[in-house]
């Protein structure tokens, strides 16, 4: 242990130390200290899961508030997750019991008593999620200075979870908005456990301050890492269709049987990429279990169960000694400490690195090896499957994603975005509703400056206002100020107008009087649907209320959520060419799988796909294999769509795999020369195509003039430089 830190802290962390029995600092707490002691700087801690990133952060912040004591809210941090709140105050609880400064969670679930303690006396540590501080701006807005005065920090836990987000851009304003009413300027921590590049990272922390950003690289020991990856063929569970009934005596599908044996009796999260996913393989391993006479220790957790129900599943985690499974969404991907877990099972190939780091930290604490086993898709292959169908897909980029992480420790940079046009509708709306009226050169001030907006001219805020004005969203008054409108009052002053993420009403389930959750679209009476992992038949349907009332029954149902896609990164799909490409032999595949790859790669050599961007299909049809992200892919047909190619037609996509259509045959070489041109020489028509109306991607576009949402798309959906940077490499 190093002294000097030692004797550094204050007396109380000395003796809390003692008491943990702490051997020695970690090199994110020592690197964290430094920083935090020895300057002025914004600091970023990027280190793994259970690597102490939260006690590095509050060693030195607390040692300085015992030193120097606030006279407010000390300090403010910032959460993606409510129970991620629950659960560091828990932590912070522990450090802080010999201390005199109080945690106060502040979320929808935490009693309006604790919350009016510290409106009365601001002062120790608040721990809120975006939406919580969204509604105390707009609500309390002339208590900010008497809360904030005297803020010393602000902390944004798991900031990789907001950085490529309106969530993340709305945060920068949050923070930006408070220092600029209290006149206070915090010195900003942010910590993740999966970063790549921490530039995006820094530039996101540091937005709209002067300090630096100081981002020390520690050398956490190497922790060991067990895989193995598993294909299933024609061996996939189908959810039926809605208001069907499924066969309740149904077998076990190859792949569910997977899941349960490789975490039957163990300590293990389950990952599925949908809700609807979540529930299908949460009652296929009840219904297993059931079965074979073993107990019921199943949970399900994703956004739709109701709260109880995801707590129990937590607490289940977190008992010792006790087997526990849980299929979940991403709403336990972020660090929310379950224990020790024995294994991760991921259910189809995530869409990202950072997402497999993600979920990979989350098993292998104290010590142990972090376990990750994957059950992924790959569909019989017939004389009639055409080339692009025959390879397995889900099983390559599950390849990909596992060797950019071995291999370089590759992680998904961010994604910047320049015109967030949604995001402006909605901090306008909250200055308003903080500040009352205000003119338009007042209100452009006051908004336009937020970190989020200052690549946005003065003219198009000038034509968002004439827009809102004209559908009464914001109203004139005599004296030439700006209000809002009567059109969005209903908008603004409802608890959902606090996110920016799309939260579509779904409807309450209830089982008398216990709540189980929510879905989107019930069926009738009469018939079944699953949720929590049971199945349910609707008793009786509240449509005014939005109520689902619902009696457990015996057997399987689908589940009622319409599935959602993630954006794939260009290096991945070029690493799927390498997989392909290269004679490597991966350890962790199993049987199947590596049957699967072998043939996969016989498909590619016979198609010459290390030669050939753009493969003959016989006929008239041609495949072009792009090797580019889903971005770039879909700037290439947003591009065929607007301004058709000459000689080629019929174009049909499997994003962001690979594109047929139809030319004239036998001209391969002149189709991949002519496309190659075209990408090169056009693009900067995308925005003339008046045909469709722009695509609404958050959540208060729909209040955006066309043409800002038109020229919000091209700019920050759509990636002429990747495209072309990816066709420059087509053979």
């Amino acid at each position: 242990m190093s002294e000097r830190l030692f004797q550094r802290l204050s007396s109380y962390l000395q003796e809390f130390i003692f008491s943990q029995e702490w051997e020695g600092f970690r090199p994110v707490q020592l690197a964290a200290c430094d920083v935090l002691f020895n300057s002025d700087d914004h600091l970023l801690l990027s280190s793994a899961t259970a690597s102490g990133k939260t006690e590095a952060a509050f060693l030195p912040i607390l040692t300085l508030l015992d030193e120097s004591p606030s006279h407010s809210v000390a300090v403010l941090y910032i959460s993606p997750l409510k129970a991620l709140i629950n659960d560091q105050f828990a932590r912070l609880s522990d450090l802080l019991r010999h201390a005199d400064i109080e945690v106060f969670p502040w979320h929808g679930d935490v009693s309006r008593s604790r919350k009016q303690s510290l409106l009365k006396n601001p002062r120790g540590i608040l721990q809120i999620t975006p939406e919580s501080l969204e509604s105390l701006l707009m609500t309390r807005s002339a208590a900010i200075p008497r809360l904030f005065g005297d803020l010393r920090f602000i902390i944004v836990d798991e900031v990789h979870a907001f950085l490529d987000a309106d969530r993340g851009r709305q945060v920068q304003c949050l923070v930006t908005r408070i220092e600029q009413l209290a006149g206070v300027s915090p010195r900003r921590i942010g910590l993740s456990a999966t970063l790549g590049d921490t530039r995006g990272a820094q530039s996101w922390l540091a937005a709209g301050t002067p300090r630096r950003v100081q981002a020390p690289v520690t050398s956490d020991p190497g922790r060991k890492i067990r895989l193995a990856l598993e294909s299933f063929t024609n061996q996939w569970p189908t959810p039926a269709a809605p208001g069907s009934q499924p066969d309740p005596d149904q077998s076990p599908t190859r792949a569910e049987r997977f899941v349960f044996e490789e975490t039957r009796g163990k300590k293990c999260l389950v990952f599925t990429n949908s809700r609807g996913e979540a529930e299908q393989y949460g009652s296929a391993m009840r219904r297993i279990a059931y079965r074979e006479g073993y107990p019921d220790f199943y949970h399900i957790h994703h956004g739709s169960i109701a709260a109880p129900l995801r707590l129990a599943a937590e607490d289940a985690m977190r008992e010792e000694g006790i087997p526990a499974v849980t299929v979940a969404t991403i709403t336990l991907e972020l660090g929310i400490d379950l224990g020790q877990l024995e294994r991760i099972v991921q259910i189809g190939a995530p869409f990202t690195v950072s997402s497999f780091v993600q979920r990979l930290g989350r098993s292998g604490r104290r010590g142990q090896p972090s376990e990750i086993f994957f059950a992924v898709r790959d569909d019989e292959i017939t004389d009639k499957t055409l080339l692009p169908d025959q390879f397995p897909w889900e099983m390559l980029q599950c390849i990909a994603i596992i060797q950019l992480y071995l291999e370089e420790r590759w992680i998904e940079p961010a994604r910047e975005v320049a015109l967030p046009y949604g995001l402006l509708y909605h901090q306008t709306m909250s200055a308003l509703v903080a500040g009352g009226e205000m003119t338009p050169a007042q209100l452009a001030a006051r908004v336009l400056t937020l970190p989020p907006f200052r690549a946005i001219p003065q003219e198009d805020y000038r034509i968002m206002l004439l827009h809102l004005i004209a559908i009464d969203h914001l109203e004139r008054t005599e004296r030439g100020g700006i209000i809002v409108g009567l059109a969005a009052e209903p908008i603004v002053n409802s608890f959902r107008f606090y996110s920016v993420f799309f939260d579509e009403e779904e409807y309450v389930v209830r089982s008398q009087s216990l709540e189980i959750g929510s879905i989107q679209e019930p069926p009738p009476p009469g018939e079944r649907f699953g949720l929590a992992g049971r199945t349910w038949e609707v008793v009786e349907i509240d449509k005014k209320d939005r109520i689902v009332f619902a009696k457990p029954i015996a057997g399987g149902a689908t589940a009622m959520w319409s599935g959602t896609s993630g954006d794939i990164h260009t290096r991945v799909l070029q690493r799927m060419l390498q997989v392909l490409i290269e004679e490597v032999e991966y350890p962790y595949l199993r049987v199947h799988a590596k049957e699967s790859l072998r043939r996969a790669r016989i498909i590619a050599r016979a198609a010459k796909l290390e030669q050939h961007s753009l493969v003959p299909l016989g006929g008239d049809s041609f495949c072009l294999f792009p090797w580019m992200g889903s971005i770039a892919h879909l700037t290439l047909l947003r591009m065929l769509q607007v301004s058709p190619l000459p000689g080629m037609d019929r174009w049909d996509s499997d994003a962001p795999y690979a594109i047929t259509f139809t030319a004239e045959p036998g001209r391969r070489q002149h189709h991949l020369a002519e496309l190659k041109r075209f990408i090169a020489t056009h693009g900067d028509e995308i925005t003339r195509n008046q045909v469709e109306e722009p695509p609404m991607l958050s959540k208060f576009d729909e209040f955006i003039p066309e043409s800002l949402l038109r020229k919000s798309y091209d700019t920050d959906r759509l990636d002429l430089d990747d495209l072309r940077e990816a066709a420059r490499l087509w053979t």
